[in-house]
């Protein structure tokens, strides 16, 4: 038996790990594969930033979690400077994209699509760490290190907690690297007033339970406020973000090409709809530039 953490970096990560082996966009639905608007309005951002820091030379666009590099191939009209850099531990499909396992340091726009949800992190309960084998059983371990119990505290003071630290973690670290520009991050997650146990499986574009074999993608939503506080980030909900950047989901009028148009109001409206992906959280994190967003 061991920590969900463990357990979980081993199915997802390890050797024929899950997502070494599968393609992502196989298995769950994304903003990234739901409509080409989300890349348009990824563009936007990403001159807008560009614009912001004098248009160097090269200006990077970083995608940590990038599947297959879905996003940073959909991008339109990208200038011959920029350089576009997929992270990710899969092997390099060899699509033209600079691809890293680390998120490098960088000038200019930094995202992440449902890349913290695939952070491992410990469940802790009653104060006790809670252990798994990879068939998914569960039994009590030992004492909770103080540092996860410090962030139960805050973050999740009364029941089963999904320990959020690691995640909280990998977002600081992330936007470490940004010596000037824009990290955004983009997940499912909750708030400490909505806190409840989330932890699940996906496969084949269905929810099955966590079974932490390498079968299946092990998810469990972002504590956003926890990680927005670690870095003083600010915290926007998809609806209103994507607004922002020009996205509205607007049924168009009648014109000769009518039902590309209403195909891509339907398409923005399902980012917008804020019970389902508009209500994604944004984390976003200005370094060395005023509000782009």
């Amino acid at each position: 038996m061991l920590p969900w953490s463990a357990r979980w970096h081993e199915a997802l990560y390890g050797v024929d790990g899950f997502f070494l082996r599968e393609r992502p966009g196989d298995h769950f639905r994304t903003s990234v594969t739901a409509s080409v608007s989300y890349a348009r309005a990824v563009r936007v951002l990403a001159g807008r930033v560009d614009d912001r820091l004098g248009r160097p030379d090269p200006y990077d666009v970083v995608d940590v979690g990038a599947g297959r590099g879905e996003l940073l191939q959909a991008l339109p009209d990208v200038p011959a400077r920029w350089r576009l850099t997929a992270v990710e531990r899969a092997p390099d499909p060899a699509v033209g994209l600079r691809w890293r396992t680390q998120v490098p340091a960088l000038t200019g726009l930094l995202i992440a699509n449902e890349w913290l949800d695939a952070v491992p992190l410990d469940v802790v309960q009653d104060g006790r760490l809670v252990l798994v084998d990879v068939l998914g059983h569960e039994q009590a371990g030992g004492p909770a290190p103080a540092e996860l119990l410090d962030w139960c505290a805050r973050w999740w003071p009364a029941g089963r907690a999904e320990v959020g630290l690691s995640r909280d973690r990998a977002w600081a670290a992330a936007v470490s690297q940004v010596q000037r520009g824009l990290a955004v991050a983009v997940d499912y997650g909750h708030l400490r007033a909505t806190r409840r146990s989330t932890l699940t499986g996906y496969r084949a574009g269905r929810q099955v339970p966590p079974v932490p074999d390498g079968s299946c993608d092990i998810t469990a939503h972002v504590a956003l406020d926890s990680c927005a506080a670690g870095t003083g980030a600010r915290l926007l909900t998809q609806r209103d973000a994507l607004r922002g950047l020009g996205v509205s989901g607007a049924v168009p009028p009648w014109r000769a090409a009518y039902a590309a148009a209403l195909q891509q109001a339907s398409d923005e409206a399902e980012l917008l709809d804020p019970a389902g992906l508009g209500g994604f959280g944004w984390l976003v994190q200005e370094v060395g530039l005023d509000q782009v967003l």
